[in-house]
């Protein structure tokens, strides 16, 4: 049997290209890490939102991948909670609350040490079979 999340990360330059890792994987659930470097921050010396989005949103694509069939995001809403900063160290924490036919709802806290920096909540829509 193949690895989908394996075969999806490998083919993914985006997350590669920012550096985000997977660290754990279970089914309906992932964790992946980022740092924040200095081509991320905005003009207020933050992280732009887009990077905190980008690490939540790939653990959310391996947490509802894991599960075999090649998933998509049909949608996804953040909350920014806390500003990140250069150099900070971004884990994404993806959970899946319930599948039903080929959709699928999934929580992601995002934290920089002990804070909560975002939640996001991602959908998901099965677009083809394992």
């Amino acid at each position: 049997m193949t690895d989908p999340v394996g075969t999806m990360l490998a083919a993914d330059r985006a997350s590669r290209a920012l550096g985000i890792e997977l660290l754990e994987l279970s089914a309906g659930r992932a964790t992946a890490r980022m740092t924040i470097t200095g081509s991320m921050v905005n003009g207020h010396g933050m992280a732009h939102g887009a990077f905190v989005f980008a690490v939540a949103d790939t653990a959310f694509a391996c947490a509802c991948n894991s599960h075999g069939p090649v998933t998509v995001a049909a949608g996804a809403d953040i909350t920014f909670v806390a500003p990140v900063r250069e150099g900070d160290e971004l884990v994404a924490d993806a959970v899946e609350r319930t599948r039903f036919g080929r959709n699928g709802i999934y929580d992601v806290t995002v934290r920089c040490g002990t804070d909560i920096v975002a939640e996001f909540r991602g959908r998901s829509r099965t677009v083809a079979t394992a």
